[in-house]
């Protein structure tokens, strides 16, 4: 009995051999066996600034061979994808297979809804992504998937799960696992013991489609003006030579994908930033500036999962709809999505952060980082927490793009894995949630001068090119006398998210596949930075164009504060200095006292600067301040004239309410 196994046992073997190498013989009306590779569907564009940028589909499709009998083992293979770039596939882990990853080969379309046996199939995972369908499997490998040629209902000769009897795989009535999981190693995914079960039959093909597989775009040249293209090559290993026309095809072009703009507050152009005093206090509901997100191409921006008027993705989903619509699971279908094919039963944990995750899942929709530098102690920055129209609102909803639903919303943090709450206040300034009638707006939390404020996309339309637009706002309460908030520029870096300055990763660890890293993650390298509002010293510049006191003439000289006014205007004050000029440079400068709001400060030059004969400058370090020089003989009996100051362009005239926002 013992050589009675080992005899069957080697015929099983054999037609494992001779289910391929019979491809390399016409036998009867068989024709050898070949393959030809071939994309998908439409060939996606990938964002130049995407570590994990899903490729397209690949099709391998196979005629030919000469048909292995009932009772003979499947013939496998080992088939590979080259990938001109880093492969990223989130890692799966699966039986502690290093690289088991969620990029799969499914077989013969199950799932898809065409007609024929495979894809009436269901979707059936193998379990052992080291050894698939080999028979017989590797010593200690479980979940192990080997296939036995035999007949199904009133199918002949397909694959069936083999089953162990008397020592060796027999057919069984269970269909044979028709999809793989790919293992990922740098560039290359590979998936072991692929069933290739030659289809013989004139005009039968076997289609093998890998799907899910990610790629850093970043790491090509996608930022320029000319695409570039991620190529992926296939080649077949088995116990003989397969052939493979078209084995290198192109299975994504790569193209910078945002372009991040800030824009003044009316969003009719480009800002260099919004001009604010330091002596005037800002509210919350001071616009400064509108952040612009704009697509490049139509699908740059993308949502968690495929939406559908079925199915209304009011939060980030952890995972798409089981059944009904929704669902993400057919072969060949394009749901212009971070998702990608997702089949819940190949599943994975990371050892290292305890995630679970399924083939194909995301963490989240396409996001969008706003992080602010170098703002100054005592100035707060908040941000719409939804998008907006192309001006602000005051008290009523025309702000808002769709008031029912937001195109996209604030989230915690750039990593956090699905939307969370966040603090929100009206434009306002009132504390607590917002109404139909008020512009919800966030604070930013700043750290050190920096601070980052994210939107994740909950709704785009796939063809067309979208722009979101989110509000700026700046607060601070003025204390000049004391220089705060200190004048200076402050900015604003605008990019996708997660980056590598969001911490989670770093440039290297995030553009290569990853079992702990959330997808999708993205590249720094194109953000934009532009100049959110330089807060200036309030100062008024006067000009004083003659002023004596030789030959027995004095200059009387009278500085007025004028902002204490009937228009409302905010009480400032301060101090000035006086530049006296009587040659290319001044001679001597002069300091008054503080001079309060609604008060005048006078002085002669010759107290000022004795034997002074030319003209002066004076800067006050507070807005409307205004002078009057009167130049006279002692006594002003023999010549007398007086002259109001001239105003600097550089110094400021706004009176009223709108003196404590933007000076522009």
């Amino acid at each position: 009995m013992p050589d009675f196994r080992k005899w069957i046992l080697a015929l099983a073997v054999l037609a494992l051999f001779t289910g391929l190498a019979s491809a390399q013989v016409v036998g009867g009306s068989s024709t050898p066996f070949a393959c030809s590779v071939t994309n998908g569907a439409v060939t996606p564009v990938a964002r130049a600034e995407g570590f994990t940028e899903l490729t397209g589909d690949i099709l391998l499709v196979c005629t030919g061979g000469v048909a292995v009998p009932v009772g003979g083992a499947v013939p496998t293979a080992t088939i590979s994808v080259f990938v001109n770039t880093a492969v990223t596939s989130r890692l799966l882990g699966t039986n502690s297979v290093t690289g088991a990853s969620e990029a799969l080969l499914l077989v013969d379309e199950p799932g898809s809804g065409l007609q024929g046996y495979g894809p009436g199939l269901a979707q059936i995972p193998c379990g052992a992504p080291q050894s698939g369908a080999q028979l017989p499997p590797p010593p200690g490998v479980s979940n192990a998937c080997p296939q036995v040629v035999g007949n199904i209902g009133g199918n002949l000769g397909v694959p069936t799960a083999g089953v162990v009897s008397n020592g060796v795989y027999v057919p069984s009535t269970t269909a044979g696992a028709n999809v793989f999981q790919g293992v990922v190693s740098g560039s290359t995914v590979t998936f072991y013991g692929v069933p290739v079960l030659p289809p013989v039959s004139a005009g039968a093909e076997r289609v093998f489609r890998i799907t899910n597989v990610r790629a850093n775009a970043a790491q090509l040249s996608g930022g320029g003006a000319t695409p570039s293209a991620i190529t992926a090559s296939i080649s077949i290993s088995s116990s003989t030579s397969v052939p493979i026309t078209n084995s290198t095809i192109t299975v994504g072009f790569v193209q910078r994908g945002l372009s991040a703009v800030y824009r003044n507050t009316s969003n009719t152009g480009g800002s260099g930033g919004a001009n604010l005093a330091q002596c005037n206090n800002l509210s919350t509901g001071a616009g400064v500036g509108i952040l612009q997100y704009n697509e490049l191409f139509s699908t740059a921006f993308k949502t968690q999962y495929g939406w559908n008027p079925n199915w209304t993705p009011t939060a980030a989903a952890t995972l798409p709809p089981a059944s009904g619509a929704g669902q993400q699971n057919i072969p060949g279908n394009i749901y212009n999505s971070e998702g990608g094919f997702v089949l819940r039963s190949v599943t994975g944990s990371s050892t290292s952060t305890g995630n679970s995750y399924v083939a194909g899942q995301v963490d989240y929709g396409t996001r969008l980082k706003a992080l602010f530098s170098n703002v100054p102690s005592g100035v707060s920055i908040f941000v719409s927490t939804r998008d907006i129209t192309n001006t602000f609102i005051t008290g009523v909803p025309t702000g808002i793009v769709n008031p029912t639903f937001a195109n996209a919303v604030m989230v915690v943090n750039e990593n956090a894995p699905s939307i969370g709450s966040v603090p929100v206040v009206t434009q306002s300034g009132t504390s607590g949630p917002s109404t139909a009638l008020q512009l919800p707006i966030a604070p930013v939390t700043l750290n050190g001068g920096s601070g980052t404020a994210v939107w994740e996309v909950l709704q785009d339309n796939p063809s067309a090119l979208d722009s979101f637009n989110f509000g700026v706002y700046v607060s601070y309460t003025a204390n000049a006398a004391n220089n705060a908030p200190t004048p200076c520029s402050f900015s604003v870096t605008m990019s996708y998210a997660p980056t590598p300055t969001g911490g989670q990763f770093t440039a290297t660890t995030g553009s290569v596949a990853s079992s702990t890293l959330t997808i999708p993650r993205f590249s720094d390298a194109l953000d934009t930075t532009s100049t959110v509002a330089t807060i200036s010293l309030c100062t008024t510049a006067l000009l004083f164009p003659y002023v004596t006191n030789i030959n027995g003439f004095d200059t009387g000289m009278v500085l007025a504060n004028t902002t204490t006014d009937v228009f409302g205007t905010a009480a400032q004050q301060g101090t000035c200095q006086i530049n006296f000029y009587s040659a290319p440079t001044a001679t001597a400068t002069f300091t008054t006292p503080n001079i309060v709001s609604g008060s005048v400060y006078a002085n002669l030059a010759s107290q000022m600067d004795a034997g002074f004969n030319g003209y002066a400058i004076a800067v006050c370090n507070f807005q409307l301040a205004h002078g009057f020089a009167f130049i006279s003989d002692v006594g002003a009996r023999n010549l007398a004239m007086g002259y109001l100051a001239l105003i600097f362009a550089n110094g400021s005239l706004v009176r009223g309410p709108a003196a404590e926002n933007l000076n522009n």
